[in-house]
């Protein structure tokens, strides 16, 4: 399947196919080598991007004492850090980075209500440079369980990506492995998550969204 957040591109690249096709063809169409490899050229464009708005099934069975990877990709940082947005103390980050080549849909890492939800503008570093997380344009998304533990995430836009999608309000419910947003071309996604926390991934393991488990639920803050 196609996530929908594709439909527009995928159309604009056919026409644009079509459209330099149809002219080389017109005004230079005795040129044989050249025009093979142009069409080589359009066909691997329209797969690339097919495969990047791919959105595959998944069955995800929630479990309230895991948090779930929030996207595919490759784990690229497992550090202590300082949060200075909404948990305002050190927290563990897990970061997620998305290739061109990953499924770029966003999954619920937990189940539970949106506590905290803000957009921020900002530059398009890439993703996985350490300063992306609060210099990049960026979304931060907070989920309080039903056992009031509070998880936050962020949504981070890469070189490439333009469009973080995240159609969320406070007081939003979300659903642990159901989709919740999409970022296009190659971004991040960061878990802040309290000292101690048994984390259940090592960098360089590859995670899929909704399906993958990052780290243990942490007990409750006191």
């Amino acid at each position: 399947m196609i996530h929908k957040e594709g439909y527009i591109t995928i159309l604009i690249v056919v026409l644009f196919i079509i459209l330099v096709n149809w002219l080389y063809f017109h005004f230079f169409g005795q040129y044989k080598i050249p025009g093979y490899l142009l069409q080589l050229g359009s066909l691997f464009l329209l797969v690339l991007v097919l495969q990047f708005f791919r959105d595959p099934k998944r069955h995800v069975v929630e479990n309230p004492y895991v948090i779930l990877s929030p996207a595919d990709g490759e784990v690229v940082a497992i550090e202590e850090v300082e949060e200075p947005e909404y948990f305002k103390d050190k927290r563990i980050q897990v970061s997620v980075f998305m290739s061109v080549w990953n499924v770029h849909s966003n999954r619920w890492p937990v189940s539970g209500e949106v506590v905290y939800f803000r957009h921020h503008e900002g530059k398009y570093l890439l993703a996985a440079h350490p300063k992306s997380s609060t210099d990049n344009e960026r979304t931060t998304i907070a989920v309080r369980t039903k056992d009031s533990i509070d998880i936050m995430f962020r949504q981070i836009a890469g070189f490439m990506a333009r469009r973080i999608v995240a159609p969320l309000n406070e007081g939003d419910t979300a659903k642990q492995g159901e989709q919740f947003g999409f970022i296009k071309f190659g971004s991040r996604a960061d878990i802040f998550l309290p000292l101690g926390t048994k984390i259940r991934v090592k960098i360089g393991d590859k995670v899929k969204g909704g399906l993958d488990i990052i780290a243990d639920m942490p007990e409750k803050e006191k």
